[in-house]
C-alpha cells in the first residue's frame, strides 16, 4: 500500500477558499501584530508603565482566538494549542518581579517552549506539525480531514512531516534565543515593535520554507511513483507471449 500513488487512494476534496481566508488572515495580522504595538504606544503616552501597557497589549491575541472559535464554531488542535500558550504567557508573565524588561524574556522563552513542544511531539504517534499541515492544508470539513489522516499511511508525508517539525523546533528555539539577548540590548518601546515583527518575520520563513519543501518532497514522491509504476508496466509487457509466434512441435 505504501507505493500506491495517493491520487488513487485517498482523493484529495476541492477546498473552500475565498474571502472568509482573507478576512481571517487579516484579522490575524491586525490582532497579533498592528494591534499589539498600537495599544503600547498609545498606553505608555498617556502614562501608563511600560509593564502594564505590555500586559495590555497582549491580550489582543486571545481576541483573535476568541472571534476565530465562534466564527468557525469549532475547536481543532490549532486554536487550543494557540489558547494554551497564551495562558502560559499569562501565568509565566505573573510570576516574579513586574517588571517590562523581564515580561519579554519570559514571553521569549515561551516560544522557546513552543520549540521544545515540536521536538518532544518526534515521539508522539505523529508530531506536531502533522496538526498544523492540518489546519492549513484542509478546509476544516470531514472530508479533508480524513483525506489528510489518510496520507499518514505513505512513509514519504510521514518523513515530510517529521522533518517539518524539526525545522519549526530549531528554528523558535533559535528565534527565543535572539529575542532574549536583544531583549537586554533594546529598549522595552524598541523591543515591542521587534517582537511583533520578529516573530512574524521568522513564521514567514519557516512557512515558506514549509511550502518549498513539501512541495519539493511531494514531486520526489510522485517521481518515485512515476518510476515503479513504468517499471512494473516494463515487466508486465516483457512477461507478455510475443503474438504470432509459431508454436514449434
Amino acid at each position: 500500500m505504501s507505493g500506491e500513488p495517493l491520487s488513487t487512494s485517498v482523493p484529495k476534496p476541492a477546498r473552500a477558499r475565498g474571502a472568509g481566508s482573507a478576512l481571517g488572515w487579516a484579522l490575524t495580522i491586525v490582532c497579533n501584530v498592528v494591534a499589539p504595538i498600537v495599544t503600547y504606544n498609545q498606553l505608555t503616552d498617556a502614562g501608563w508603565s511600560e509593564f502594564t501597557a505590555l500586559l495590555v497589549s497582549g491580550l489582543w491575541p486571545l481576541l483573535d482566538i476568541a472571534v476565530h472559535l465562534v466564527w468557525r464554531r469549532t475547536v481543532d488542535e490549532f486554536a487550543m494549542i494557540s489558547l494554551a500558550f497564551l495562558v502560559l504567557t499569562g501565568l509565566v508573565t505573573l510570576v516574579g518581579p513586574h517588571s517590562a524588561r523581564l515580561m519579554l524574556v519570559k514571553d521569549s522563552a515561551v516560544t522557546g517552549l513552543f520549540g521544545l513542544l515540536c521536538l518532544a511531539t518526534l515521539a508522539a504517534p505523529r508530531p506536531l506539525m502533522f496538526y498544523f499541515g492540518r489546519k492549513f492544508a484542509t478546509d476544516g470539513s470531514p472530508e479533508s480531514h480524513a483525506w489528510w489522516n489518510g496520507m499518514w499511511q505513505f512513509e514519504g508525508f510521514r518523513t515530510t512531516m517529521r522533518t517539518i517539525t524539526v525545522a519549526w523546533g530549531v528554528g523558535y528555539l533559535v528565534e527565543a534565543g535572539v529575542r532574549i539577548g536583544l531583549s537586554y540590548a533594546l529598549s522595552t518601546g524598541a523591543m515591542v515593535t521587534v517582537n511583533s515583527v520578529l516573530s512574524y518575520g521568522v513564521m514567514g520563513l519557516l512557512v515558506v520554507w514549509t511550502i518549498w519543501y513539501s512541495k519539493r518532497a511531494q514531486a520526489r514522491g510522485q517521481a518515485r511513483a512515476a518510476a515503479a509504476e513504468a517499471e512494473a508496466l516494463q515487466a508486465a509487457t516483457e512477461n507478455q507471449p510475443l503474438s504470432g509466434t509459431p508454436e514449434r512441435a
